[in-house]
């Protein structure tokens, strides 16, 4: 059953010591999206002000769109401290106001996560999104207490807001449900 998400967590509930820094997210972040952007700097510190540590991230793409009821695709690797590296797939349908299509880079805090299969499951949220060539953003997205907070900065065009969820799976899927 899908789990409400958490807008407010406790940032001590997140603290691990198998957990990553802030400036390991940003690091990596910037590597992955090829900038030293203040926006993605503020983002990562806004979320770790929140929810605190990750104990995982993934660093992927996807591939989504919209006309009402849209469609997300991605693939990236789940890097954790304690059990490796393990490439992951996710997709998921969304319903809402919600127009455009994006191709996105995708970095994704991971938190509460005790084992790898923790993560495969569905994660529920609300998104929103607005722009024409680029954009970044972040939405928080929840299953029981296993949370994810993709991060992404795209091009396309897209306007809208949605609800949807997100099916993290071992191997790739055509079906979003």
């Amino acid at each position: 059953m899908l789990g409400a998400v958490m807008l407010s967590a406790p940032a001590a509930h997140a603290q691990q010591s198998s957990g990553y820094t802030m400036n390991e997210i940003v690091d990596a972040g910037s590597n992955f999206f090829g900038t030293a952007s203040k926006g993605l700097a503020t983002g990562i510190e806004n979320i770790f002000s929140s929810y605190g540590q990750p104990n995982g991230y993934v660093l992927g793409q996807e591939g989504s769109g919209a006309i009402i009821g849209g469609l997300t695709y991605g693939e990236g690797t789940l890097f954790t401290k304690n059990a490796g590296d393990h490439t992951i797939y996710w997709q998921g349908p969304s319903f809402g106001w919600d127009f455009g299509a994006s191709g996105s880079k995708v970095m994704i805090l991971v938190y509460n996560l005790n084992t790898v299969n923790d993560v495969y499951r569905r994660f529920a949220g609300v998104a929103g999104s607005a722009y024409v060539v680029a954009g970044l953003g972040f939405n928080v997205m929840g299953n029981n207490d296993v949370l994810i907070v993709p991060i992404r900065t795209g091009v396309g065009a897209r306007l809208g807001v949605n609800m949807g969820y997100l099916k993290v799976t071992p191997s790739p899927t055509w079906n979003p449900f």
